[in-house]
């Protein structure tokens, strides 16, 4: 597993073999990026279930000026800050060790918006729609962002409030879905 494209291309990211995690391969990172790349540059993320960091990393070495990774494990939490310091980008990264409604939460609370939310759950999780629903009702994606889920079917509900499917993708067994957010 390696950065694909932009300041970091050909960087290698530690945390392809941690359990319980699926990381993106270097081909769909690669045709999501192509997909996404108008909405990167200057960019605030948020890589909510980040495993290794791989798309917050990757939005960072094409332009993203910040990304918070938040990861429950703790051996990804420590492979993402490997990571970050490796890649001298400590600068533009914030990482937290926290459940993601915890996370949700504060980031509510702290009234922060995101211009890309990148969701894309362990194995088994089907939270997704839950998360979309609050993400959407809380306010935390800016006007004209997006959210990129990564899931193994598709599950997830078309027609959430102010938001639209811009893209869909199917790799294999992975799905693609892209929202952006919509007038009121």
């Amino acid at each position: 597993m390696k950065i694909i494209s932009g300041t970091l291309k050909g960087r290698k990211i530690n945390g392809y073999d941690i359990e319980g995690t699926r990381p993106t391969m270097d081909r769909v990172k690669e045709s999501l990026f192509g997909m996404i790349q108008e909405y990167v540059n200057g960019s605030l993320c948020l890589d909510l279930f980040a495993g290794s960091g791989n798309l917050g990393l990757e939005a960072i070495s094409n332009g993203a000026k910040m990304c918070y990774f938040n990861d429950k494990n703790n051996k990804c939490v420590k492979t993402i800050q490997k990571n970050i310091v490796e890649f001298n980008i400590q600068e533009q990264a914030k990482v937290f060790n926290l459940d993601y409604k915890v996370l949700l939460n504060k980031l509510v609370t702290d009234n922060q918006q995101f211009d890309i939310i990148f969701l894309d759950p362990p194995y088994k999780m089907t939270c997704l729609n839950e998360i979309i629903l609050f993400i959407t009702n809380n306010n935390l994606l800016n006007d004209e962002g997006i959210i990129i889920c990564e899931v193994d079917n598709d599950y997830l509900n078309s027609n959430f409030p102010n938001l639209e499917i811009i893209k869909k993708r199917q790799y294999s067994d992975k799905f693609i879905i892209i929202y952006k957010k919509t007038g009121l």
